[in-house]
């Protein structure tokens, strides 16, 4: 395998995760972010990570102390970009934005240099003509926790060259993923496919005043034995990406994801609940109250 130096360009929830996972399997990786207090923010998170891995015992302090020595912060992408074999974006949901940081990367990053995007809602289709190098761009997406939930979801388009896609397939197991190929471009990719209708049918129900959303998380979870149900999972995701999902729909005339988008905002961002993150959602962490034991009950 040919990837040595990896770059993560955005440093939000997901992006440090796949830093921090990345530097724990070995790679030296840099991280780009806009602006210091986004850099400031990210070691905070590294920190975050490194007690959270020593909880699950999935590190020794001592392997999690020589993984952030791995990581190294930028706010100038040109810098962050010099050396790097693979550049993962995981920057956010916004389509211009995305078009524009490929135009930038292009210019910047060393024609050896295989894109990544981590994006969840867009294929690789919309963005392969903001880059320099549609046949090494493909998407590789990532489930929030990754640490525990490890699929890598690699997804190619038809200009993909196939060893660009069988490289990134083994950088996926080199970090401890499980790779998922995805041969056709699909929105959505594999999990979120599945994951989407499934976390829409239970914001409806409680957006459209059927049950609440301990109600609903109930249901699930003794009829399927899940251990956890659809809002557990959504404050594990925060609300960001399933609220820019549903307003995307709603812009294109979906009344439903329009209730559903303006609840998430008036009940998750504008009152700062981001979920599991923060520790408040939908539940307060730790110790959710579907983890007690009469909660099922």
């Amino acid at each position: 395998m040919n990837i040595k130096r990896v770059t993560v360009a955005g440093s939000g929830v997901l992006g440090s995760q796949i830093a921090f996972q990345t530097a724990f399997q070995g790679f030296s990786v840099s991280v780009y972010d806009i602006n210091d207090e986004a850099v400031h923010k990210a070691r905070d998170r590294f920190n975050a990570l490194k007690a959270r891995y020593l909880e699950d015992e999935y590190g020794t302090e001592k392997e999690l102390d020589a993984a952030s020595n791995r990581i190294s912060s930028y706010t100038d992408l040109a810098a962050s970009v010099e050396q790097a074999d693979l550049v993962i974006e995981a920057i956010p949901e916004v389509l211009e934005v995305k078009q524009g940081f490929y135009e930038h990367l292009s210019r910047v990053a060393r024609k050896e240099a295989i894109f990544a995007s981590n994006s969840s809602t867009f294929i690789p289709s919309q963005l392969i003509d903001h880059t320099d190098r549609p046949e090494k761009y493909l998407h590789l997406h990532f489930a929030n926790d990754i640490s525990k939930l490890n699929v890598a979801e690699v997804m190619k388009h038809p200009g993909t060259s196939s060893e660009v896609f069988d490289e990134v397939i083994e950088f996926a197991k080199a970090i401890a993923m499980v790779p998922i190929p995805i041969h056709k471009e699909q929105p959505g990719y594999v999990l979120n496919t599945l994951l989407v209708p499934f976390l829409r049918a239970a914001l409806e129900l409680v957006v459209d005043g059927v049950a609440e959303p301990e109600t609903v998380d109930k249901t699930w979870m003794i009829s399927s034995r899940a251990p956890l149900g659809p809002f557990g999972f959504l404050d594990m995701i925060g609300p960001n990406t399933p609220y820019n999902l549903n307003k995307a729909y709603a812009e294109a005339g979906d009344e439903g994801a329009a209730r559903i988008a303006e609840w998430l905002k008036r009940e998750f961002l504008d009152k700062g609940r981001m979920g599991k993150q923060n520790g408040k959602g939908i539940y307060t962490y730790p110790n959710p109250a579907f983890e007690s034991p009469g909660f099922l009950k």
